[in-house]
């Protein structure tokens, strides 16, 4: 019996669409080669050897002709684009209501952390019928998260985040893979995405040994690491305050602005002399070695977390 499926089930939305995009470019390339094809075999057959086809007042040019190829395959050729564009601006816009989820990836296996700090290895349990947003970074070499039933893929990078969503439609448990070479036990790298109903998901999420979430956990390493002795309120040193930075513009020296999102946090607190805030001395020392991926991702939940608050007025 038949079992080796050419494609992966699709189990988003938006797997559907990648896919649509790709059987439209394969059938445009199938038509033109067919074509090709058609025509080489046709003028062979009538210019063959000894046939006796016309071959006086042969057509040197055509303008007719040459507008039609140039015109019909830049407009083919456009309207895949614009497809396509729209497929990858949808890849990575991730709606405001998506949950995160945070993936640190190491050799060889993922570290997966949930909000509230429930962690998983090599396995995600997401709620279906809701968009979830994945928070990447790797703690050694370049990794790529790759599920082909969702159809999506993004390379998780040493000292960057990454980010990729996804809104499953269909219960089931899927194939992970790390689709980039990252060393000898690459193959090993493999995992399980667990799409369960909302219901069951809550149970699985509540289930266990209850932890502290990250925002919690970062609170208390923004604490040891000695950060509220210059960022709170009763702060000795004058250095910005945090509540409500995340996701706002912030002036820096020069002149410029950036977005503080998590990698600039990130570049604060390793590289603190790369982004100066406009106003304040560059005194903030350097966490860079001191400081784990894992430790980074807890503190800047926690400060994301204070941005919220600020923007709900609690």
């Amino acid at each position: 019996m038949w079992d080796f499926p050419l494609f992966p089930e699709t189990a988003t939305e938006l797997a559907g669409k990648v896919d649509a995009v790709y059987f439209g470019e394969l059938a445009v390339c199938v038509a033109f080669t067919a074509l090709i094809c058609i025509l080489i075999l046709f003028y062979a057959i009538k210019y063959r050897k000894g046939s006796t086809a016309n071959r006086e007042n042969a057509v040197t040019h055509h303008l007719v002709l040459e507008i039609v190829w140039i015109v019909i395959p830049l407009f083919i050729s456009m309207g895949i684009f614009a497809a396509a564009t729209m497929v990858y601006l949808e890849m990575f816009r991730a709606p405001s209501n998506a949950s995160e989820v945070y993936i640190l990836g190491r050799q060889w296996m993922w570290q997966i952390q949930h909000p509230n700090g429930k962690r998983e290895i090599n396995e995600l349990h997401i709620p279906i019928g809701q968009p979830v947003k994945l928070m990447m970074t790797s703690q050694d070499v370049i990794h790529s998260f790759y599920i082909p039933a969702f159809r999506a893929k993004q390379d998780v990078l040493p000292g960057r985040y990454t980010s990729m969503w996804f809104q499953p439609n269909k219960a089931g448990k899927y194939h992970l893979f790390c689709a980039e070479y990252c060393g000898t036990s690459h193959s090993q790298m493999i995992g399980s995405i667990y799409v369960m109903e909302p219901a069951d998901y809550e149970r699985w999420l509540s289930s266990g040994t209850q932890t502290q979430t990250l925002a919690t956990s970062g609170s208390q390493l923004f604490k040891s690491y000695g950060c509220s002795g210059c960022h709170g309120l009763n702060a000795t040193v004058r250095a910005p305050l945090l509540e409500g930075v995340y996701g706002h513009p912030v002036p820096l020296e020069g002149g410029s602005v950036v977005t503080a999102d998590e990698k600039y946090i990130r570049d604060s607190i390793l590289l603190p002399m790369s982004q100066v805030v406009a106003g304040y001395k560059p005194v903030m020392p350097t966490y860079q070695g001191r400081i784990s991926e894992d430790e980074l991702l807890k503190i800047i939940a926690y400060i994301k977390a204070l941005g919220r608050n600020e923007r709900s007025g609690q």
